[in-house]
């Protein structure tokens, strides 16, 4: 092994994307097996593999019996196994199961070692010790960014802006949150800062992944406009145009909120999870251009590489210095464009805009089995770059540990996260 190789896999990590679902429901209500090694992206995979319907529901329902549901997807997944997806099965597999190949057996023998996983302080162990993470950064869809009692100075929350983003406007939610009851432009305006004064101090950051469902082409938009918008909103009778006016407006409002609270603006561009449903038009991150050049003083990170619009996300980070680059994701979507994508980074973008991983999961073992992932496509890519005489290995070891640890601590208070999560306990 290297000194590279061996540095990338001794550095902590920071993990600054995941959807984890916390403890009580990991121990109380968490995956069997199947569900365990399946339940992250690999379904899109083994439905365009040729899954049936029938046996995809069948892999995910605990109910029956472990053999039939497995034996009704083995030809798509024997299809999948070397996709990004399928790997990170493999590698859950292997890590946490001593499974180098999927067979019925020992299928059936691995639910008994799950039992055990799914102990209290297991799921904070996987990541912390196994995978070698630094902390996590949870999007938990919701703005509420409590502090997790499992692990306070280790999970951290974003706060969800992506219903404002959205134009989808709940009176009665945005009441409950804040106690204003929304009626015209200012109410609004007042509960989203509300919202960011009861949340911010605990949360990481702002998330918002409207891309699945308008376009990320963003303007700016009058208050005339924008509370003719909310007007019709709150009427029910909003056309598409006016959804998305109320819609950039709301973002607007929540990335000068972003700047005022001190927190980066993390925003899904890029690729679909699931299938059948991807307008590409939508999710390039050069849609966003005009809010960038709006917000100047905001740290924006795009995510997931904007794949496969990747090239261009480049650019944007070369010329745009609020635009921090998220790996999230990215590796399991596609490994090897992820690895030249780092190649390509690093030799037009100062290193210290990328960001190296976020798991983009649901279970610890998921997030731990993309972390090894990570780590060994990474090491790949910079490792060719010291083959090939463009980095010497301590400049290849310095921006690991840039892009694996350091950038996230620059652009992310996480001293002062910690710090006022202790000030209002666990």
């Amino acid at each position: 092994m290297t000194d590279l190789a061996a540095h990338i896999k001794q550095q902590p990590l920071v993990d600054t994307h995941e959807h984890l679902r916390k403890e009580p429901e990991w121990v109380e209500n968490g995956p069997d097996i199947l569900q365990d090694l399946f339940g992250n992206y690999v379904p899109s995979d083994l439905k365009t593999a040729g899954a049936s319907h029938d046996a995809m529901r069948d892999l995910m329902d605990p109910a029956k019996e472990i053999g039939p549901r497995f034996e009704g997807i083995r030809s798509a997944w024997e299809a999948v196994q070397l996709t990004g997806y399928g790997e990170a099965v493999r590698l859950v597999a292997s890590t946490f199961y001593g499974m180098d190949d999927l067979t019925v057996d020992g299928l059936v023998s691995a639910q008994d070692h799950l039992s055990e996983l799914r102990q209290g302080g297991q799921r904070f162990d996987i990541l912390k010790n196994r995978a070698n993470l630094d902390h996590i950064q949870t999007d938990d869809f919701c703005w509420p960014c409590e502090p997790d009692a499992s692990g306070p100075d280790f999970f951290f929350y974003d706060l969800s802006w992506k219903d404002f983003c959205n134009g989808t406007i709940d009176p009665a939610a945005i009441s409950e949150e804040t106690g204003i009851d929304i009626t015209d432009l200012g109410s609004l305006r007042e509960a989203m800062a509300a919202i960011f004064t009861k949340h911010a101090g605990c949360a990481i950051a702002v998330k918002a992944q409207h891309a699945y469902s308008r376009t990320l082409d963003w303007h700016e938009r009058s208050d005339d406009d924008s509370a003719r918008a909310l007007e019709a909103t709150l009427a029910g009778s909003a056309s598409l145009d006016e959804q998305l006016c109320i819609g950039d407006w709301c973002w607007a409002r929540g990335v000068e909120q972003s700047i005022e609270h001190n927190l980066p603006f993390k925003i899904h561009t890029g690729y679909y999870a699931g299938n059948d449903r991807m307008p590409v038009s939508r999710i390039k991150a050069g849609n966003m251009c005009a809010l960038l050049a709006a917000y100047p003083k905001a740290r924006f990170v795009l995510m997931h590489i904007a794949y496969p619009y990747s090239q261009e996300l480049i650019a944007l980070a070369k010329h745009y210095g609020n635009v921090w680059v998220d790996l999230c994701w990215a590796w399991s979507i596609d490994p090897y464009s992820s690895a030249d994508f780092v190649r390509r980074f690093i030799h037009a973008v100062p290193s210290n805009k990328l960001f190296g991983f976020g798991g983009d999961t649901g279970w610890p073992t998921s997030a731990a089995a993309y972390a090894i992932q990570m780590r060994q496509w990474f090491t790949r890519a910079l490792e060719a770059e010291v083959t090939e005489g463009l980095l010497t290995e301590r400049q290849a070891i310095d921006v690991a540990t840039r892009i694996m640890y350091g950038n996230a601590y620059a652009c992310f208070d996480i001293p002062e996260t910690r710090s006022h999560i202790a000030s209002v306990g666990a």
